[in-house]
């Protein structure tokens, strides 16, 4: 097994490992930024036409500027700024490798990783585990949840023209996708186990979406959950009168947040 000695070994390369990692160029630590997936892996899997709800300077990192025609950058605004951050500074990223185990020795830490069937092995004196929360969906714990056909991230409309998509959430990237999917040309239905949507979705997404309710072309239910997902249909649950309902789907998006991996 190869071993690599640095002086910090960062886990992550979202915009906080990399930040760290620029922090530590400047100081001349020797680093390594170690990453199963790639550079700013989470914006990557945002859906592709997303805009930031932050102008660009509260995104900058290193004192590299993000500069945008836009209000707002888009996604990939946002991957290629990361990507220059990382050539800047050369900082020492590497993609594709993925973390199985960390020991704390009695001067440093021991960390094996493992990338296309090779298994590593790096020491550091200083280690910065930054990755984030958003590899881990959380879930709905019904009966077909591991169907193809359900996923917990939402991407991109296009495949969904003409079918029955369920959206389950009530927060910001629920009502996003539900909005670009009805206009892509889906039949979108919500549900969502509390009263009303959150108050939290941002003021100029809530009117929008509760204005395609009101004029019947989203189907949003309250107070439901999702109790068993089939292949051609969904039922779901009003968790006040127990009543059951069986809705034709194709397709469902649980947007049902995210959490650390605490493991």
């Amino acid at each position: 097994m190869d071993t690599f000695k640095f002086d910090v070994v960062i886990i992550g390369a979202g915009p906080t490992g990399l930040s760290c990692a620029v922090e530590c160029a400047r100081a001349g630590l020797s680093h390594v930024v170690l990453e199963k997936g790639c550079i700013v892996n989470s914006i990557y899997h945002f859906p592709s036409n997303m805009i930031f709800f932050t102008t660009s300077d509260l995104l900058e990192i290193g004192g590299v500027p993000f500069t945008t025609p836009n209000p707002k950058p888009t996604r990939e605004e946002g991957l290629q700024y990361y990507k220059r951050v990382v050539q800047y500074y050369s900082l020492n990223v590497r993609t594709g490798e993925k973390v199985i185990s960390i020991q704390n020795l009695s001067n440093d830490f021991l960390v094996d990783t493992e990338s296309n069937g090779q298994q590593k092995r790096y020491t550091a004196r200083h280690i910065v585990i930054a990755t984030g929360y958003y590899d881990q969906p959380n879930k709905l714990f019904v009966p077909g949840e591991e169907s193809s056909k359900v996923s917990h991230y939402y991407t991109d409309p296009h495949p969904f023209y003409g079918r029955n998509v369920l959206i389950v959430g009530g927060k910001n990237s629920a009502c996003i996708a539900a909005l670009e999917l009805y206009r892509y040309g889906a039949k979108v239905t919500v549900i969502h186990r509390g009263e009303e949507i959150k108050k939290s979705v941002k003021y100029w997404i809530l009117p929008d979406f509760m204005n395609r309710v009101q004029e019947g072309a989203l189907t949003l239910h309250l107070q439901s959950v999702v109790t068993h997902i089939a292949d051609n249909e969904v039922t779901i649950q009003n968790v006040i009168t127990r009543q059951e309902t069986i809705i034709a789907n194709d397709f469902v998006f649980a947007l049902t947040g995210y959490r650390p991996d605490e493991h």
